[in-house]
C-alpha cells in the first residue's frame, strides 16, 4: 500500500468560531492548536499546512487557574543589556487579553516556517464582535 500524502492544492479549509468564556487557557490553547494544525482530520500530513481557520472570541473572559493571574508573566528581551521586559498577566488581561491566547497557542505549534503559516490562521478578539462573519464560521465548543 502507498502512504497517502496530502498536497497543499488539495487542502479544504473551514472556519471555526470558539468561545473562550470560562475555559481554562491551556485547554483552550491545546484545542485551538489541534484545529489550526489539522490534526483532527484524517488527511493530516505533518509537512503540509492542512489546518483550518479559528476565530476565538471573548478572549478577555478566558480563565487562568490557581494563582497564575497574579504570578505569571510574559518575558521578552531585546538582546541588549538591560533590555528585558516582564509583562504581568494581570495587566495584560485588562489591556490586551487576545495576546495571552495567541501566545499560549503559539507555544503549541511548530517553531519553524510552517508554524508561522499555521499561526496566521488564528484570529483572537477580546469581545463578542469579530469581522469574519462573511466567512460564516462554524461554532464549536471546547471539550471538557
Amino acid at each position: 500500500m502507498d502512504t497517502f500524502t496530502l498536497r497543499k492544492e488539495d487542502v479544504i479549509r473551514k472556519w471555526y468560531l470558539v468561545d473562550a468564556s470560562g475555559v481554562p487557557l491551556g485547554r483552550l490553547a491545546s484545542f485551538v492548536a489541534v484545529l489550526l494544525r489539522g490534526k483532527n482530520k484524517p488527511t493530516f500530513t505533518p509537512h503540509v499546512d492542512c489546518g483550518d481557520y479559528v476565530v476565538v472570541i471573548n478572549a478577555g473572559k478566558v480563565r487562568l487557574t490557581g494563582h497564575k493571574i497574579e504570578q505569571k508573566y510574559h518575558f521578552r528581551t531585546s538582546g541588549r543589556p538591560g533590555g528585558d521586559k516582564y509583562l504581568r498577566y494581570k495587566v495584560l488581561m485588562k489591556e490586551r487579553p487576545e495576546l495571552i491566547v495567541q501566545w499560549a497557542v503559539k507555544g503549541m505549534i511548530p517553531h519553524n516556517k510552517l508554524g508561522e503559516k499555521i499561526f496566521m490562521k488564528l484570529k483572537a478578539y477580546r469581545g463578542q464582535e469579530h469581522p469574519h462573519g462573511v466567512c460564516s464560521p462554524e461554532r464549536i465548543e471546547v471539550p471538557g
